[in-house]
């Protein structure tokens, strides 16, 4: 049996989300002032990109659900077909991403807070393509494909600039990657090299 944790979710969250009840375990962000205030100042940051003002960074919160899982916890998983409908801004703590692609865990990155993650699946609801794991207890911001829509309808340049901050985060990621395939290539190359010698 699993040991429960106030407030913690070990269920996909978009899954949560459709419990509308009162034992729902996420609650909206609003309901820890803290957490939706240091979510604003992510979001308002230079680095954002998007030029969020306060107001549209709190219109952006007023959306998102409070989640926190604790440590050790795999929060996405790789090749996770049915629960891609969400992603989360990590308010606290550290989150591990790891592929499996050769059949072990091989660690990716380490993300800290302000960082987005699970947007690519939010956003054309493919499989997870990596694992993300709790390397510590976090606290995070989820922001579901119901509520984006609902931002797209209600408040359609705000939706914009999340969407160019969704498409700029994922254009680094891309870059970093690339780096890394060039990297690969180049002692590739060298083992090659060095085998013909």
């Amino acid at each position: 049996m699993r040991p429960r944790f106030p407030l913690v979710t070990v269920q996909p969250m978009n899954s949560i989300l459709q419990q509308e009840s009162p034992a729902s375990r996420t609650r909206p962000l609003s309901e820890a002032p803290v957490l939706a205030e240091a979510a604003v100042r992510m979001l308002c940051t230079p680095s954002a990109l998007a030029g969020f003002t306060d107001a549209e960074a709190r219109t952006v919160v007023a959306c998102m659900r409070r989640v926190s899982y604790p440590e050790g916890a795999m929060v996405m998983r790789e090749g996770d077909q049915v629960h891609t409908g969400y992603m989360l801004l990590l308010l606290e703590g550290e989150v591990s991403v790891e592929t499996s692609a050769d059949g072990s865990g091989v660690e990716i990155s380490v993300l800290g807070p302000g960082n987005l993650f699970g947007e690519m699946a939010l956003l054309d609801g493919e499989p997870r393509s990596v694992s993300c794991r709790a390397v510590t207890r976090i606290e995070a911001a989820g922001l579901s494909r119901e509520a984006l829509a609902m931002l797209l309808r209600d408040s359609p340049v705000v939706c914009a600039k999340l969407m160019t901050l969704m498409a700029q985060r994922l254009a680094d990621r891309l870059r970093a990657a690339g780096d890394q395939l060039r990297m690969y290539a180049h002692l590739l190359g060298t083992l090659r090299d060095d085998r013909a010698r």
